[in-house]
């Protein structure tokens, strides 16, 4: 990790379009402001962490590939049973 150390009004730049300011500092309060591309996705990371546990958990109710080809498998047999019945 870098550790860099920054007063009120300096920045530093992220690669050739990312500049991170200071804005204000009060106390135990950093107040930053983050210049960005909008594709750049920029969150807190106790939301970050948030959304990484509830995307985990889904991920438990999804089915895996092998399940999906079979469910197809069974779903195809059942159709081609209906139009050899003539049934609608």
């Amino acid at each position: 990790m870098l550790v860099l150390g920054r007063k009120k009004g300096e920045s530093i730049i992220i690669g050739e379009d990312i500049e991170i300011s200071i804005i204000d500092v009060q106390k135990d309060l950093v107040k930053i402001g983050i210049k960005a591309p909008r594709s750049v996705s920029i969150v807190r990371k106790e939301i970050y962490e948030n959304i990484k546990e509830a995307n985990i958990e889904a991920s438990k109710y999804l089915l895996n590939a092998e399940s999906l080809s079979s469910l197809k498998q069974l779903l195809d047999s059942r159709e081609m049973k209906k139009e050899g019945s003539g049934e609608d």
